[in-house]
């Protein structure tokens, strides 16, 4: 935590000392940041108020589930000030308020749709943030026999045969649209199967149901391991190419949508994927669950995180 702490300080020392003094116009490529050191025995001033302060931020209810955003928001306000309102629902969702301008920057993990969202003029740039990956949880007893299957598709193929407890998301999330993506892989429909429930919540409701009821369901691994302690259910297959879980922030497009708070989206963005907060994203969790919930990608290649 020590460690963290001190990233998260240094990170709003950076910001603090280049955050704009007046109302941000629509952003120009930015200059490097000042080093922090010219400022490291002073504690950093709040950005002077800009003109638009309030950014509503749509993003997925796992980068709140895991408490990454309850770490980044506040430096990200101290430093510009700018006010963010995050709204954590499923990606779906998170995509369709920014389709309509009622988020001016969404941060999800769902790869495809995103394209489709971008390719309608919904979004004025995509940029890799971060990934980590999704896991299969089920009860320690293993019912279904998925520990050793030899792919993600062959382990839901397994539940399926079983006919054992299932609680899918339900919600049009990344997460949900990933689990359907194997089912589909593993030929086989589970939707109307009295072992199979949607439960049309986030991640941690989900996690939840799924422990009453110890079934099997699909996380990814940030939003369980935070949430690791107050369940009992085990990590029965983890490290398959299809569940890997990678993340992008997406600036809401004022040409379609003029509305929005642009010079907002884009500063937000721009922040995720800084130097700074980058850092942040690759020791967060490390402290506390022994290996970090997400791995930082800014600057990467689509194939270096995607192999």
């Amino acid at each position: 935590m020590r460690v963290l702490f001190w990233l998260v300080g240094a990170l709003a020392l950076v910001l603090t000392a280049c955050a704009p003094t007046a109302a941000p116009a629509r952003p120009a490529p930015s200059a490097a940041p000042a080093p922090a050191a010219s400022a490291a025995t002073a504690l950093p001033t709040p950005a002077a108020r800009p003109a638009n302060p309030e950014v509503i931020l749509a993003t997925t209810t796992s980068t709140q589930d895991s408490g990454l955003l309850d770490v980044l928001i506040p430096v990200f306000e101290s430093a510009t000030g700018y006010q963010v309102k995050p709204i954590a629902v499923g990606t779906g969702q998170a995509l369709a308020l920014g389709a309509r301008g009622e988020a001016d920057v969404v941060l999800v993990h769902a790869p495809e749709a995103e394209q489709e969202w971008m390719a309608a003029g919904n979004g004025t740039t995509r940029l890799l943030v971060m990934h980590n990956d999704f896991v299969l949880l089920g009860p320690a007893d293993d019912p279904a026999g998925v520990r050793g299957a030899p792919s993600a598709e062959a382990g839901f193929a397994r539940i399926a045969q079983a006919q054992a407890p299932f609680v899918s998301r339900g919600d049009d999330s990344g997460t949900h649209k990933q689990e359907q993506a194997i089912w589909q892989k593993a030929a086989f429909d589970p939707r109307g199967q009295a072992w199979y429930q949607e439960a049309g919540q986030g991640m941690g409701a989900t996690l939840n149901i799924a422990n009453e009821k110890r079934a099997y369901t699909l996380s990814d691994r940030g939003t369980y391991l935070a949430r690791q302690s107050g369940l009992q259910l085990d990590i029965v297959l983890e490290g398959a190419k299809a569940l890997l879980n990678v993340y992008h922030v997406m600036p809401v497009s004022p040409t379609k949508l003029p509305k929005v708070n642009a010079a907002g989206g884009q500063a937000f963005a721009d922040f995720l994927v800084s130097p700074a907060t980058q850092e942040v994203i690759g020791q967060y969790g490390a402290d506390r669950f022994g290996q970090p919930l997400f791995v930082p990608d800014a600057g990467k290649r689509e194939d270096e995180v995607s192999g």
